[in-house]
């Protein structure tokens, strides 16, 4: 049964990656997955982009358990050799735009959804969601799903792990900030240069430091990312535009790190564009955590942000496939690590429904 299913899902995977679905443009990969759970008599529903079903003994009384992967991609880089839009099997590997992040995650997710699908008497209910726009966080995607879904009690969100239980997430906060200056002609005197007013600035934001560190996540890490100045070349600006990265550990809400730069930056002016994509995590002590552990999965802190920054209840990151192959040029993810990740994701739903 699972190694047909392996088989399936693989099939699937060859064809998500064959169908455009750049963030916000999914549509055709959402009949795709609409088709999987047509073809294996599964009743879903559709909201958007977004494809979701759940298992067919729910009971409203009982836990739900969300299984969750994206079918969106990133566009293409220059930097690729094969088709991106071609899946290529060479070498025991599965290449092509989104093979690894994260249609390897959500294949197996939805091959492990079918199999527990009629299961009776489980401890958690299932619920499972085939979600837009992840790679763009855009405003129809999981997020616009939770008024829709049953409540959730906890989560897996399929990202490449290595098939390692990614416990905590660190969150993102973007920021625009201004230093002003006094506006001139280039060629008179001017001490209130705006772009040599933004020397000292940059040189704080290299050099502050959030004083929580995290036992699975580290520090807070800050980066100015952008920045932007003039128009012409006898021109002294007025003013330069920042762009600032703030990925944010477990021990910070997004509002504490906003409260803290509007308070402490020697910006003119700094602004959040968004408070929303907070830090994730899930307890040491949680079933599904100590199921994985019992599995061998290692534990460990993701710096990297997924849907899990829109969810307010407990969630493990965990999928095959490897982080630092995703957005790369000739994104591929080897067969055997979807093989692995079924089996590992069915053995640990084994230990706790």
């Amino acid at each position: 049964m699972i190694e047909k299913l392996t088989t399936k899902a693989i099939a699937l995977l060859k064809k998500l990656v064959e169908t455009q679905s750049f963030s916000s443009e999914e549509e055709h990969t959402a009949l795709l997955i609409e088709n999987w759970f047509t073809t294996n008599s599964i009743p879903f529903k559709r909201n958007k982009n977004n494809v979701w079903a759940t298992n067919k003994y729910f009971d409203e009384k009982k836990p739900t358990l969300l299984l969750n992967s994206h079918h969106d991609t990133v566009k293409p880089n220059n930097g690729y050799t094969k088709d991106p839009l071609k899946a290529i099997v060479e070498d025991g590997k599965l290449f092509g735009l989104g093979s690894n992040d994260a249609g390897g995650c959500l294949v197996s997710l939805i091959a492990t959804f079918t199999h527990f699908y009629d299961k009776k008497n489980g401890n958690y209910n299932l619920v499972i969601v085939a979600s837009a726009e992840e790679e763009s966080s855009g405003p129809n995607g999981l997020n616009s799903m939770l008024s829709v879904i049953p409540k959730v009690d906890v989560a897996i969100v399929g990202e490449p792990t290595l098939m390692q239980l990614a416990i905590a997430e660190k969150g993102l906060v973007v920021f625009d900030a201004k230093v002003k200056g006094t506006a001139s002609h280039a060629a008179h005197p001017n001490t209130d240069n705006a772009i040599y007013n933004t020397i000292d600035v940059l040189k704080w934001f290299q050099d502050f430091k959030f004083e929580r560190k995290s036992p699975v996540l580290g520090d807070v890490k800050m980066t100015v990312t952008q920045i932007n100045a003039g128009k012409q070349h006898n021109a002294i600006p007025s003013e330069v535009d920042l762009v600032i990265d703030v990925r944010v550990n477990d021990k910070y809400s997004n509002q504490e790190i906003s409260d803290i730069l509007t308070k402490k930056s020697p910006c003119t002016s700094i602004k959040a564009r968004s408070l929303r994509l907070n830090s994730s995590s899930i307890p040491m002590h949680h079933d599904l955590v100590k199921a994985g552990i019992d599995l061998g999965r290692e534990t460990y802190g993701s710096p990297t942000l997924s849907d899990q920054s829109v969810l307010t209840c407990p969630s493990l990151k965990l999928g095959p496939g490897d982080s630092t192959r995703s957005h790369t040029a000739d994104e591929f993810i080897y067969l055997a690590e979807i093989e692995e990740g079924i089996i590992i994701y069915i053995e640990l739903l084994n230990k706790v429904l």
